[in-house]
C-alpha cells in the first residue's frame, strides 16, 4: 500500500498497531477510553538529518520496521481513513525484533 505522504528531514510516518482487543466477562470498552497504541510499524522515512558539517546522517530505522513509540509523541494524521503518526526518528523508543 501506497501512502501518498513524504515525511521531510528526520521525520518518520509510523502507522500506530491497535493491539489485540481482548474483553472479559462482557465489557466493552469504549475508543476514547483505550490508550494510544505504543507499537507501530515504519511506513516511510524523511530526507535525512544534516549534521553540523551538512552531511547527512543515515536513518537508524528502516521502511517496515516495528518500533516501539513514544506514547504521546508525534503528530497524529489520517490518510485514506488510516491514521498515521509523523515523528522525529529521535521520538522512537526502540526497534521491536
Amino acid at each position: 500500500m501506497a501512502v501518498n505522504v513524504k515525511p521531510l528531514g528526520d521525520r518518520v510516518l509510523v502507522q500506530a498497531l491497535e493491539e489485540k482487543e481482548v474483553v472479559k466477562g462482557g465489557i466493552i470498552i469504549p475508543d476514547t477510553a483505550k490508550e494510544k497504541p505504543q507499537e507501530g510499524k515504519v511506513v516511510a522515512l524523511g530526507t535525512g538529518k544534516l549534521d553540523e558539517k551538512g552531511n547527512k546522517v543515515a536513518f537508524t530505522v528502516k521502511v517496515d520496521d516495528r518500533v516501539l513509540i513514544s506514547k504521546y509523541g508525534g503528530t497524529e494524521i489520517k490518510v485514506d481513513g488510516t491514521s498515521y503518526l509523523i515523528m522525529r526518528e529521535d521520538d522512537i523508543l526502540g526497534i521491536l525484533g
